[in-house]
């Protein structure tokens, strides 16, 4: 399944014997992940191969002469391309040589050192514990850090993830985004542009049902029970009035077994909820408030006359997807500058027996892509079991299930547009016209 990258803009930057490279503004998630030249991704390129062989997808090749604008966004889209497929293989995205040279990256970059610091994590109770790491730390390796902290079944990891939380008044909370493995918490809570942010953990699996693997470890119950007294308190699960007695009383009697068998019972139980954002259907610029989760995306609609509407759509009847970026601001010489959040994620659907496309306008589309992605394993993982012949991969699930993918009609179920015909990103000339460059930038 591919990961979100993007190289929506690049540089041309002096080097010291007056020359001119060209530095690519990598993005995961829609956030800056890193910088980097097409000489580093070149020999990067090239360790890949000696360890993975030729099964890796085509590199862009050297240019021997100066780059034409067209030529230069060639690049840069094929660059993209590059990163988006290899991330698609699971044994790519493990490997040392993958991940060193990203920790590499997001260090440099932000010009952060490598030395011992602290780290506060939010847990689901509310409350934050303190962690001793290495600023290089990937997430995969703080993770491990606070299962041991606090005492969580090594196994059960794979149910659990690090978030980007934005803390709000009155004890309100965004998730922002899902951490990939690789990713450098300390770095990237460190340059993100949300305020008031902070590394959440958090459950990762958006079936409620999977809550029956967790009942045998005391801590992950007990991580799972607060969770959702949370997501009720903040109105994300939406007990009936009955349901809210019933699980005050057990909640009382700290009955967590009983309480959560109830809250599956819940509307939105599980379901992660956005920010407030807008969507086309049925018209444009309806507000909505959208839940993922439990194999649906459900979106609570307000219309122009102020009548509100709550609209389902099935994942079963979803066919593919796409994120979009609508803006940009550009990276130039000087101060850095990144993308706008603006964005939206359109899906295909099913109604009334034809494909229509429905958008959602929202800074959390990347968030909302990496549900749907995770909804799919999920269903997956299920149809696996039910039917031993069909091996997948599920990389979130832990290191035990690492069998080759088998996918048919999700093979090309979701994909990234950086830039439209329609909603373009406009470039700089100075961002894209590539003058003298030297071969060992090449």
């Amino acid at each position: 399944m591919k990961m979100h990258f993007c190289i929506p803009v690049s540089q041309q930057r002096p080097d010291a014997l007056g020359g001119r490279y060209v530095l690519y503004s990598v993005y995961l998630e829609g956030s800056l992940f890193c910088r980097v030249r097409y000489s580093q991704l070149h020999r990067w390129n090239e360790q890949l191969r000696r360890v993975f062989g030729n099964c890796l997808p085509p590199f862009p090749p050297k240019y021997y002469l100066a780059m034409t604008t067209s030529m230069a966004d060639e690049r840069r889209n094929q660059l993209e391309q590059y990163l988006q497929n290899l991330s698609m293989e699971p044994s790519v995205l493990r490997s040392d040589v993958f991940v060193d040279f990203f920790k590499q990256l997001q260090l440099s970059t932000f010009n952060i050192m490598t030395k011992k610091t602290s780290l506060d994590i939010f847990l689901p109770d509310g409350k934050s514990i303190k962690i001793e790491i290495v600023t290089s730390d990937t997430a995969e390796r703080v993770l491990e850090l606070v299962s041991h902290r606090i005492g969580l079944c090594r196994e059960l990891l794979g149910y659990f993830g690090l978030f980007l939380i934005r803390l709000q008044k009155e004890g309100k909370l965004s998730v922002m985004k899902k951490m990939a493995d690789f990713e450098l918490p300390y770095v990237s809570l460190q340059n993100f542009e949300v305020e008031n942010c902070q590394v959440g953990f958090r459950k990762w699996y958006m079936d409620p049902s999977l809550d029956s693997m967790l009942m045998d470890c005391k801590v992950a119950v007990d991580l799972i029970y607060q969770q959702a007294i949370q997501d009720i308190e903040k109105e994300w699960a939406k007990p009936t009035q009955a349901q809210r007695e019933k699980l005050a009383t057990l909640q009382k009697e700290d009955s967590q077994t009983k309480f959560l068998e109830l809250s599956r019972e819940v509307w939105h139980y599980g379901c992660l909820q956005l920010d407030p954002c807008t969507c086309d259907y049925p018209e444009p610029g309806c507000l909505a408030v959208v839940s993922v989760g439990n194999n649906e995306i459900s979106c609570h609609i307000t219309l122009p006359d102020d009548q509100t509407e709550d609209i389902i759509f099935l994942m079963n009847r979803v066919k593919c997807w796409q994120v979009t970026f609508l803006g940009t601001r550009l990276d130039r010489d000087g101060p850095p500058r990144t993308l706008n959040q603006n964005l939206e994620l359109r899906f295909q659907y099913c109604k009334d027996s034809r494909w229509q496309w429905f958008v959602i306008y929202t800074k959390q589309a990347f968030l909302l892509s990496s549900c749907l992605k995770k909804m799919i394993s999920e269903k997956l993982v299920k149809q696996a079991a039910e039917n031993p012949e069909m091996q997948i991969e599920v990389p979130e699930q832990g290191k035990s299930r690492r069998n080759h993918i088998q996918q048919s009609q999700w093979k090309d179920y979701s994909n990234f547009l950086p830039r439209k015909s329609k909603i373009s990103i406009k470039v700089a000339e100075d961002d894209s016209v590539f003058g003298t460059i030297k071969e060992e930038d090449l």
